[in-house]
């Protein structure tokens, strides 16, 4: 029997994830994400959605869409799928429409009984209020998005947390056959958290998922992020200096040996990847 206090609900708005920025996104790491601290994944939820009278006449759009939907039910996923509902507006002009929303609310609500632990990866502001009614049925919520996230749903949740700064839960495309994420080589995504008037600073990046994810002091032993310096002359062009540290501003670099640290890090090819919302 799995403990009330580890029993993991994951509800993911496929659609939302997709348009905002977390196109790609690995279910696995996701799950692995949610899961941290060996905690049981009790629901899996994925909403979707799909055009029938697409597929109809496109049938590389219905291969995508049964392969992705086959995908992520190997990684243990329920597939609630949202068929499209075509209409016409005021001019005669057709526009369809497919919205999870409701069903991603209500399924939440009510599986929530059997869960201490909910995961809404969705960035949409309507859902705010079921945060809300999810800690009133004693769930801790978390919150996992990439762009344009309402500031409001970031608040009300428990935790909030970045797709962006998730060990491989989207995929660099200039990984290649670089050596894992957050070892000398790789490239990792993260955030400044200090900066010097001097003209450097260092970005600080999560180099695995566990526990401690709130032990942000990367000089505590336990701390599972680390630190990478940087000079302003490294920082992209549409970026001032001046501007940082930022939680919203979102980078991908390059771990390279410091030039000025032995055994330190030092970040290469920097590029904004997010301003936030």
């Amino acid at each position: 029997m799995v403990g009330h206090s580890t029993a993991v609900g994951i509800y993911v708005d496929a659609a939302n994830i997709q348009i905002n920025g977390g196109f790609g996104m690995q279910y696995d790491v996701l799950r692995e994400y949610a899961c941290r601290g060996a905690a049981e994944p009790v629901r899996l939820n994925a909403y979707v959605t799909y055009d029938e009278e697409r597929a109809r006449n496109d049938r590389q759009y219905a291969q995508r869409a049964n392969n992705f939907f086959a995908t992520i039910r190997e990684f243990g996923y329920k597939v609630i799928i949202k068929k499209y509902k075509w209409y016409r507006d005021d001019e005669g002009n057709a526009y369809a429409k497919a919205n999870a929303d409701l069903d991603m609310a209500v399924d939440a609500l009510l599986q929530s009984r059997n869960l201490g632990r909910v995961l809404l990866a969705t960035g949409d502001g309507d859902f705010v209020q079921v945060v809300r009614a999810l800690q009133n049925q004693g769930c801790r919520v978390e919150v996992l998005a990439f762009d344009n996230v309402s500031a409001d749903l970031r608040r009300e949740a428990d935790v909030y947390f970045s797709g962006y700064l998730v060990p491989n839960l989207l995929p660099s495309n200039r990984n290649g056959d670089r050596p894992a994420w957050g070892q000398p080589g790789s490239r990792v995504r993260g955030l400044c958290y200090h900066r010097n008037n001097e003209g450097f600073g260092f970005l600080r990046f999560l180099r695995e998922v566990n526990d401690g994810m709130w032990i942000t002091d990367t000089r505590n032993p336990d701390s599972p992020y680390a630190s990478a310096f940087f000079r302003d002359s490294d920082l992209p062009g549409e970026v001032r200096a001046n501007d940082l540290p930022s939680h919203q501003h979102l980078f991908e670099f390059d771990l390279v040996e410091s030039s000025v640290k032995e055994g330190g890090l030092q970040a290469a090819n920097i590029a904004l990847v997010s301003r936030g919302s």
